[in-house]
């Protein structure tokens, strides 16, 4: 059994320009935000990103680091549009390739099977289509009860170089654990890349009696593990930490040049934690 355990700064070391990178969570919800700001912190850049947006693609597109985005959508989701993925967006800053939430997550299934891509009926008589032209349908092979051969859209696999995802626990052989209502979906962004690296609140020695439904994400599609306590801050990590609103909301409402100086110029995890800390206290 291998000890998969890292630091960010490992796992961002294995990264590299031009890849494409999937992040797990869902809008402002289980980021792997100290991640995020890992890469932040490094020169890589000319990214493709895969991801259910929320500011993991906020942070990215504002330090100009995405070439181009596959996503449903990117929201804070107390605030409906992600701002700086906006601003990336209306400069012409960014490609995106927009799918309908069915869509990508077909698309990401079809990557985890190997699969270069999977039918489905979501997308069809809709401008997704129209919008991504290179799409393309395919028709069934097996005709209906009424004798129709049924068209599908035919969605491309989401195949990944990297996945960065975030659980409430992990051990140090790479299984990891959800605790909060929803898992998203991290398991299939790690099994639809070529390495994927768990960031967790914290690392535990077993899982005792755990509901096997929460075991979320195996071993055998982790690279790497890393200890990040407070690392989905300001998004959400239920039940260990809710949303930070208060610091979104001035993430949301400051010019990006302020908001990294501030927050992001440190050269760890722990300054940019200290730099919070520092505002909330400001606040009182």
């Amino acid at each position: 059994m291998t000890d998969k355990t890292m630091t960010a700064e490992e796992v961002v070391g294995r990264l590299r320009s031009g890849m494409t990178l999937g992040i797990g969570g869902w809008g402002s919800r289980r980021k792997p935000m100290a991640l995020v700001r890992a890469l932040l912190r490094s020169e890589i850049t000319d990214l493709t990103v895969v991801s259910c947006g929320g500011p993991d693609v906020g942070l990215l597109a504002a330090a100009g680091r995405i070439r181009r985005l596959v996503a449903p959508f990117a929201t804070l989701d107390s605030i409906p549009l992600e701002p700086h993925f906006r601003a990336a967006r209306e400069s012409g800053a960014l490609r995106l390739t927009e799918l309908d939430e069915a869509m990508f997550l077909w698309g990401l299934h079809a990557a985890a099977n190997r699969l270069p891509f999977l039918p489905v009926r979501a997308g069809l008589g809709s401008d997704v289509m129209t919008v991504n032209p290179e799409l393309r349908t395919v028709r069934s092979p097996y005709p209906d009860e009424d004798g129709a051969y049924e068209e599908f859209v035919a969605v491309p696999a989401l195949r990944m170089d990297a996945a960065l995802v975030h659980l409430n626990r992990a051990d140090r052989l790479g299984n990891a654990q959800y605790l909060g209502p929803d898992p998203y979906f991290d398991d299939l962004f790690c099994e639809a890349a070529d390495t994927a690296y768990v960031s967790c609140e914290k690392i535990v020695d077993g899982f005792g009696d755990a509901v096997p439904q929460t075991l979320l994400v195996g071993r055998h599609s982790v690279t790497g593990v890393v200890e990040t306590p407070n690392g989905a801050h300001f998004t959400s990590c239920v039940p260990d930490h809710p949303r930070d609103e208060p610091f979104q909301r001035l993430y949301a409402t400051t010019a990006w040049p302020e908001f990294a100086a501030r927050f992001l110029a440190g050269k760890s995890e722990d300054d940019y934690q200290q730099a919070v800390r520092a505002w909330h206290e400001e606040q009182q």
